[in-house]
């Protein structure tokens, strides 16, 4: 079991993304604004695996789940 906090950082590479500065930045520009009535794991700029990751840690409110929360708003900010 994984405990700890992770950053933003963490779940780009955990996803399997870049996770520079810009490179989020950019991810988070090129996908933003995320409608508020769609879910995260639901956006269509996510894998299969990418968006069961996301789906899996949020419902079992896993360690991920705040910065999971981080991104969402972040893209929903946009």
């Amino acid at each position: 079991m994984e405990t700890g906090v992770h950053t933003l950082k963490d779940l780009f590479a955990q996803l399997g993304l870049p996770n520079g500065d810009a490179e989020i930045a950019a991810f988070i520009k090129a996908h933003s604004p995320l409608p508020e009535f769609v879910k995260l794991a639901d956006a269509p700029c996510w894998t299969q695996s990418q968006a069961a990751f996301l789906r899996e840690e949020l419902a079992e409110d896993a360690d991920w789940a705040e910065v999971i929360d981080q991104l969402s708003a972040a893209l929903r900010a946009g």
